[in-house]
């Protein structure tokens, strides 16, 4: 034997021999039924598979695939039942009808989707998990208004050019999310693999569920009752699948949900989370309660109103690229970046946001704080927005590198972070004048 190979992590081996007349013979040492099995996974999985994606990838697939399965089941009952609506099979229906219905269908989901992608395209990074649980939620509930649109007539275009919003927001949704996701399984810059790879898996479960269609259909048209009864089954297994595998994915990106639970827990207990315990704690349905809530990036109008308390927010972050107020009126905490903002100072930033959070929302709870919150404690209790921005300030400067440290050494990522903030950048110096040139 002259030399011997594999192919990746898998059983595919051989073995290369050579022979008496100088050539070299290949001889394959693979166990039974390898090539099929090779065959699968050079097709549906990406090159390099397992070590090519993350460790989700495998669970955060499986769900995936129920989930699309359950998905074009209910896709096809829907899909009859928005044909019997448009008039098939009704002698007095008109093709004129049927077209414009179908025009204002489409023509309302097109406006859905550019006014959604306006209103939370900025967010569907931030938050992909919880967008995409949304967008199959939102899907399953156009598809419930397409199956009981036919048994209302004279609301039927309304209904379906509703269902056709929705459906255009899921587009949005679930099309932004979904690259965001294999963003963060493609581990060797091979997300054009990935995303291709999941588009063949895709096929294969819409092929299968197509094939099964042409078995139910037949069996359940003019049956209502029993389209509904699989129209709850389907929905109620592709809803669990779908929070099953987003509640499968594990980010090390930071957003302000996973950093919320970091921070508040290295409050509590002095450790940071892994990326498995913490993204296990994220809340995938609903956004983080807060009893403050926070605003990165805002613009120094909606904060500030009078010169002088502008000046003393300067004097307080001197050397800063950031200004923090907390206003108790609006329950609200703003954060106006500098143009040279770091993603460091975003980190410090939400850092302190969540120092200031953590001790507010216990402040009535007779927890006993450490002696470098007392600080901030008493400040809060006052009602002093300066002081508490000070106090708080000083504890975040005096901890955050050892906490920047801990967040790495537990894998979790620093940079690029997903933290969500408006473009709003402002320009100042330490004396609270701008320069001329800047005017």
């Amino acid at each position: 034997m002259v030399c011997k190979e594999i192919y990746g992590s898998s059983t595919v081996c051989k073995k290369y021999v050579k022979t008496g007349k100088d050539r070299l013979l290949a001889v394959d040492l693979s166990p039974k039924w390898t090539s099929l099995t090779q065959f699968f996974m050079v097709v549906f999985l990406p090159q390099g598979y397992p070590e090519s994606v993350s460790s989700d990838y495998l669970q955060y697939q499986i769900w995936d695939t129920i989930q699309a399965f359950a998905s074009s089941i209910t896709g096809t009952l829907a899909a009859q039942a928005m044909l019997k609506g448009v008039g098939v099979g009704d002698e007095s229906a008109t093709v004129m009808a049927a077209t414009l219905t179908w025009i204002l269908k489409d023509g309302t989901g097109m406006l859905g989707r550019i006014m959604f992608a306006w209103i939370q395209g900025t967010s569907l990074d931030c938050d992909a998990k919880r967008w995409r649980l949304f967008a199959d939620i939102l899907n399953d509930l156009a598809i419930f208004m397409e199956i009981m649109a036919p048994n209302f007539k004279t609301y039927f275009t309304p209904i379906v050019c509703t269902a056709g919003v929705c459906k255009s927001i899921v587009g949005v949704a679930g099309g932004a999310t979904r690259a965001a996701l294999t963003q963060h399984q493609a581990r060797r810059n091979n997300m054009a693999d990935v995303s291709a790879k999941d588009g063949s898996q895709e096929t294969l479960v819409n092929l299968a569920a197509l094939i099964c269609s042409l078995t139910l259909v037949p069996l359940v048209t003019g049956k209502e009752v029993t389209i509904w009864i699989l129209f709850v089954f389907f929905t109620m297994l592709h809803l669990f699948a779908n929070y099953s595998a987003v509640t499968s994915v594990i980010m090390e990106s930071l957003n302000l949900a996973r950093l919320h639970i970091l921070v508040k827990d290295y409050l509590q207990t002095g450790r940071i989370l892994s990326p498995e315990e913490g993204n296990y704690r994220e809340p995938v349905l609903w956004r983080t309660r807060r009893k403050l809530s926070v605003h990165l990036g805002t613009s120094i109008g909606r904060v500030y109103n009078k010169a002088s308390k502008l000046e003393e927010a300067i004097a307080i972050y001197k050397g800063s690229n950031y200004l923090l107020d907390v206003n108790f009126k609006t329950g609200c905490i703003s954060i106006v970046l500098s143009s040279e903002s770091t993603p460091e100072d975003l980190l410090q930033s939400c850092v302190q946001t969540e120092v200031i959070t953590y001790v507010y929302d216990n402040l009535y709870k007779n927890k006993a704080f450490s002696y470098e919150l007392d600080g901030i404690a008493a400040a809060l209790t006052e009602g002093d927005s300066a002081k508490t921005s000070e106090a708080s300030l000083h504890y975040t400067k005096s901890h955050i590198q050892e906490l920047r440290r801990a967040l790495i050494d537990q894998g979790w990522v620093c940079d690029p972070l997903l933290l969500g903030p408006d473009e709003w950048r402002a320009q100042w110096d330490n004396t609270g004048l701008l320069d001329k040139k800047d005017v």
